[in-house]
């Protein structure tokens, strides 16, 4: 294996996955060769990567064709094109979860993301999407709403491995971490087992750094002083780092707490902060930049194709994710004077990041009706 800057993650603590999925990925070999080239330890899929893998690919036509002479719905079709591909994945990166003794070699599957909102609905998926694809190394994701805690909460004390999603403020994540801890408690109150559960917080970051930096560009035109528009400037680009620095401080202050000191002497893993939304959108920007700032241990970082191969390239590598911290308070502390409400932010991207895989989800089930429909025999 060649040696580059990616492959030095692991020496500080963090794992890469990669953020894509497709059944081209999986007959090719590609994965396997990029758990080999990249160390890429896992996989992240959601409904906008499998709308981008299945409309439009006759590599799964075969399959789309024995759903409709087996008379499946089209919903029934779409799973069995989902399932097939992360059990694929999960036997594919097997090797990875056996030698990290489960630290890392998951595939991360999200519920219907129409559930964001529903506890009980979530709950009922959860449980049928772990018990039918039937891997260990399978992580079922569940967006961190009010609603989904709860269901974070219920699968984890069953033992489903669960990968809480759009996670913007350092509050939610917060509550993310208490439900992933109440889960373990209730299953150590059942006697059972703890220590083969794993979870991480999908904390997501250039989605905030777009929306911070829209509202900043519209406060500098606004700006009646070259100082003010100076300080609104010097702004841009770095609240999601500091956002996301902050978050792990919080995950710093709960693994010491009694509570979760606890479950660790019972075996427990810990819930691995992922930073997620790791593709850079403004190019005046580091197109690895929160890869290189938030280097650190007990952490995962899911990229995009792109990205990977721009770290491989030219990251810098070093552990950062906890310096320049009291900067990182300051520059959040300073939001409100600037004109910024950053929990109104994180509200709108919480509902923007559900309909973003609301809408791909509908598009390729629209698509895979289509599909359905030529195939069909006349």
């Amino acid at each position: 294996m060649t040696d580059n800057p990616i492959l030095h993650l692991k020496d500080y603590g963090q794992s890469v996955w990669m953020d894509n999925l497709s059944r081209n990925l999986l007959q090719s070999g590609e994965l396997k060769e990029l758990i080999d080239r990249r160390d890429v330890h896992g996989i992240t899929s959601n409904p906008a990567i499998f709308e981008k893998a299945i409309a439009g690919n006759q590599v799964y036509d075969e399959d789309i064709e024995a759903g409709i002479r087996a008379g499946k719905s089209v919903e029934e079709i779409y799973e069995s094109l989902v399932f097939s591909d992360i059990r694929q994945a999960c036997d594919v990166l097997k090797p990875v979860y056996e030698s990290t003794q489960g630290l890392d070699g998951y595939v991360s599957l999200e519920v219907p993301p129409s559930l964001a909102h529903d506890t009980e609905g979530t709950i009922a998926e959860a449980r049928r999407y772990f018990q039918a694809i039937d891997r260990p190394n399978l992580m079922i994701k569940i967006p961190g709403t009010p609603e989904g805690l709860p269901a974070v909460e219920t699968a984890i004390r069953e033992g489903i491995n669960v990968n809480v999603t759009l996670l913007f403020s350092v509050k939610s994540y917060v509550k993310t971490a208490w439900a992933y801890i109440r889960g373990l408690e209730a299953r150590v109150a059942a006697g059972e087992d703890i220590s083969q559960i794993a979870s991480v917080a999908s904390f997501f970051l250039s989605r905030i750094d777009s929306k911070v930096d829209g509202q900043l560009d519209k406060l500098i035109e606004k700006a009646g002083s070259s100082e003010k528009r100076m300080r609104l400037a010097n702004t841009k680009g770095k609240v999601a780092i500091a956002n996301a620095k902050l978050a792990y401080q919080e995950y710093k202050q709960i693994i010491s707490s009694d509570r979760w000191q606890a479950l660790a002497a019972k075996g427990a893993k810990v819930q691995r902060l992922l930073w997620a939304s790791t593709s850079t959108k403004d190019p005046a920007y580091s197109d690895v930049m929160y890869v290189d700032q938030l280097i650190g241990p007990d952490t995962v970082n899911t990229l995009p194709p792109g990205t990977i191969e721009a770290c491989a390239d030219h990251c810098d590598v070093d552990s950062r994710i906890e310096q320049d911290v009291d900067e990182a308070r300051a520059l959040i502390n300073s939001l409100p004077e600037l004109g910024i409400n950053l929990d109104q932010i994180m509200d709108e991207l919480l509902k923007e990041g559900i309909d973003k895989f609301v809408q791909p989800f509908d598009q390729l089930m629209d698509s895979l009706v289509m599909k359905v429909k030529q195939l069909s025999p006349a």
